[in-house]
């Protein structure tokens, strides 16, 4: 048990699109990542999809819905089986949360991020 400075994590690596395992919870990995661009529309099937801005601002497009802008501050969470995309003009960093072993990629054609320990 120990305090993890998020910054110092996320000044450890460049990469966009590229989550960062910072610590556990329960059966979940806690990680940070930067991103810059647009994922592609992805689902879960067993899982939701949390997302905490830490530093800037990101687009979150909803299948079928208007986009919402998630600022830093904000959290954003997609349930379940909902078609997702988020996106980012300029980086921007953030806490996601997702149980060990989902990929990030959900059933897109993206290849899945390794997720490294940091």
């Amino acid at each position: 048990m120990k305090p993890i400075n998020l910054d110092e994590k996320l000044a450890r690596f460049t990469t966009h699109w590229d989550p960062h395992v910072v610590a556990d919870y329960n059966e979940n990995d806690i990680m940070v990542v930067k991103f810059r661009g647009e994922f592609p529309f992805h689902k879960h099937d067993s899982s939701d999809d949390f997302f905490y801005v830490l530093e800037g601002e990101m687009v979150m497009d909803v299948e079928g819905e208007a986009s919402r802008t998630v600022k830093a501050g904000e959290l954003f969470v997609v349930p379940k089986g909902v078609v997702h995309r988020p996106r980012a003009e300029q980086e921007v960093k953030v806490l996601l949360i997702e149980p060990k072993g989902e990929p990030n990629s959900g059933d897109s054609d993206h290849e899945p991020a390794p997720k490294p320990r940091i």
